[in-house]
């Protein structure tokens, strides 16, 4: 079929002087509208009241979704690879969208499983799929500059959220008349979640397309104009060979970064999938939170712009300072910002805003950087799956940080109850966390030489080509 044969790699791959800052935007489409997992605290709470559900039940919804989205990037990697960025973003597009349809379903049923199954495993496989399908087309077009490359598209997918939530709250409150945005205590109609999760599902898919129409790779032997490879070579902890995805998950490097991305998502993901139900407890007082549903909505974009602006900012940095040590700020400055939310973040609600826009900074950035980590230390030919397989990292975090913090809240007490004091335990749970990531990162070091692909197998060198032998 002339549609499905569109889709193909070999009719993406880019003519002479086509202009590589065409493909960010492209990328964005797709990340900016997958992004939109980050909102999901937005409407918990009317999820809760809809199901009759705890805390914890409902953050599973979340899990499953950023589960799958690591085992479909681990899995699906090498399908990626050899397929081509339009034919993936294209399947993205169709999983996404049939996991919110699958979702409204469930609402409209009261059938949690099938809320289970929608946005978490479908959805989920439509996230992992649309992560990784633009990030290793991405370092081939800006080989000079990964961090930025990678630091671009990524930024999209911390910046969903940033359209995501008020979106969704102006959604609810056409659906549900009822249903007040500046009232703390309001929840949506379980009719106006269906109807806000169908139309979700049909605008994401007409948005994802435009990406798919767009995407390009380069041609077999370009490279931006006075590139020099060996220039890039120089730089510490950067390798000029080839590791496959198969020799790299048998490396220390690659299980020490896997744990580094682990540490820094769980302790980012716990907060932000509590973000707007959290703000809110932080500043209780006699059962009455003095900040609004409003509010702790609008606090939710906030972090999505301190994410997606963390993404590019922080990933741009180690494109001059490095990766190793940005990570070391990562790691080590978040165990500070954690400690200080913990003990003073509920003095002020400008405080606690601050700090926890800076961590969500520093998780943001922790996700951009980690593809030019991997370039860095095992070449290009087969990032794009090896990338795919590190985000099993956050998978596992997925489920480790939502539950550390929805199981320390089920204990403390009921949703609308809660005050600073139960966060507390979390918190000081995430600090140690980040100690080990910490930890981790000191530890990694260049890939043996026994790990590297002979030069006459591995042709796809780092200097940006798209040939066959890229593929496993």
């Amino acid at each position: 079929m002339p549609l499905l044969s569109a889709l193909d790699a070999r009719h993406t791959v880019a003519p002479p002087g086509y202009s590589r800052w065409l493909i960010p935007p492209a990328a964005l489409a797709v990340h900016l509208c997958i992004g939109q997992v980050y909102a999901t605290s937005v409407y918990k709470n009317s999820l809760i009241a809809h199901f009759g559900a705890s805390q914890t039940a409902i953050g599973v919804i979340f899990s499953i979704a950023i589960v799958m989205l690591g085992l479909s990037a681990a899995f699906g990697g090498t399908w990626v690879e050899a397929n081509g960025p339009r034919k993936a973003m294209f399947v993205s597009a169709c999983f996404w969208a049939a996991g919110f349809l699958v979702g409204a379903l469930g609402i409209a049923t009261k059938q949690l499983w099938l809320l289970y199954l929608g946005y978490g495993v479908l959805g989920g496989i439509g996230l992992g799929i649309g992560y990784i399908s633009p990030v290793s087309t991405l370092i081939k077009w800006f080989p000079d500059r990964p961090g930025l490359a990678t630091g671009l598209a990524i930024m999209g997918f911390g910046g969903g959220a940033l359209v995501a939530s008020p979106l969704s709250r102006q959604l609810l409150s056409f659906y549900d008349p009822g249903y007040s945005a500046g009232n703390a205590g309001s929840v949506a109609s379980g009719s106006a979640l269906v109807w806000l999760f169908v139309t979700l599902g049909i605008g994401y898919f007409v948005v994802m397309m435009l990406g798919v129409v767009n995407i390009r790779v380069p041609a077999t032997g370009w490279r931006p104009a006075g590139f020099d490879p060996a220039a890039v070579a120089a730089k510490p902890m950067v390798t000029t060979a080839s590791v496959s995805a198969a020799n790299a998950i048998r490396t220390r490097a690659f299980w020490l970064l896997w744990v580094v991305l682990f540490c820094n998502v769980t302790a980012g993901i716990g907060i932000l999938e509590q973000a707007s139900p959290m703000i809110q407890d932080f500043f209780r007082d006699n059962g009455v939170s003095s900040v609004s549903t409003a509010a702790a909505g609008g606090f939710v974009g906030l972090l999505s712009l301190f994410n997606m602006a963390g993404r590019f900012a922080w990933s741009s940095t180690s494109d001059v300072i490095g990766r190793k040590p940005i990570y070391l700020v990562y790691l080590g400055v978040g165990i500070v910002l954690y400690a200080l939310l913990a003990v003073a973040g509920h003095t002020a609600v400008a405080l606690f805003v601050l700090l926890a826009c800076g961590i969500l900074s520093f998780y943001g950035g922790g996700f951009a950087t980690v593809p030019a980590y991997l370039r860095d230390l095992f070449g290009t030919f087969q990032v794009g799956a090896i990338h795919g397989r590190l985000l099993t990292a956050w998978s596992a975090a997925g489920v480790a940080g939502p539950l550390i913090v929805n199981g320390f809240l089920d204990a403390q007490g009921k949703p609308g109850t809660l005050t600073a004091a139960a966060y507390r335990p979390a918190l000081f749970t995430m600090i140690g966390v980040l100690a080990v990531g910490f930890v981790a990162n000191l530890l990694i070091r260049p890939v043996p030489d026994r790990f590297h692909e002979p030069r006459d197998s591995a042709r796809t060198e780092t200097t940006g080509t798209t040939e066959r032998s890229d593929l496993q």
